[in-house]
């Protein structure tokens, strides 16, 4: 049985779920998601809890059970906390900057790069070289991350281009290590 599956999820206090068929909504204070649950897995709603259950021992149901329990429990902390990614600009001369609800992104090329966020996401510049993203849907906060970072993925020679906060990149010896 799935371990993840198996606990039940528990509701934050301020934070309202319902069940509408096969649908999932979660109220918060930051606003409100809905996430479609396939019936092979039923959900029950009890006091400040919600568990979830399989029919049968499928490895689809296995992998389905622990994967709609962790979509709700971030769905939970996303309508309260809400979800954050850092990108940092490494090279000379790469700035962001934010106009008119755009993201402006100078990264060397002969023209800035543009970038308007999605519904539900927030972009700030805190400083010319970090880019904070934030939203309650984990997973487009996540997406946003990961496009505005093929942008100018971090090179390994220099280390020139937009990496999370916090990644390490691995750098490689150059011509000058050959002799």
């Amino acid at each position: 049985m799935s371990r993840i599956g198996k606990k039940p999820v528990k509701v934050a206090k301020g934070v309202k779920v319902e069940k509408d068929g096969n649908d999932i909504i979660v109220t918060g204070p930051k606003g409100s998601m809905r996430l479609y649950v396939n019936p092979v897995i039923k959900s029950q709603i009890k006091d400040d809890e919600i568990e979830f259950t399989r029919g049968s021992e499928l490895k689809r149901e296995k992998s389905l059970h622990g994967l709609y329990a962790i979509l709700v429990k971030n769905m939970i902390s996303g309508v309260t906390e809400g979800f954050s990614r850092k990108l940092e600009l490494v090279g000379i001369g790469y700035r962001a900057e934010i106009k008119h609800n755009m993201l402006f992104l100078n990264l060397g090329f002969s023209h800035p790069i543009m970038f308007q966020a999605p519904e539900g996401i927030k972009i700030d510049v805190p400083t010319d070289t970090s880019i904070l993203i934030s939203g309650m849907d984990k997973q487009l906060v996540g997406q946003v991350a990961a496009k505005i970072r093929s942008f100018k993925k971090p090179e390994p020679y220099k280390g020139k281009g937009i990496k999370y906060e916090g990644e390490f990149i691995r750098r490689k010896a150059g011509k000058a290590a050959a002799k």
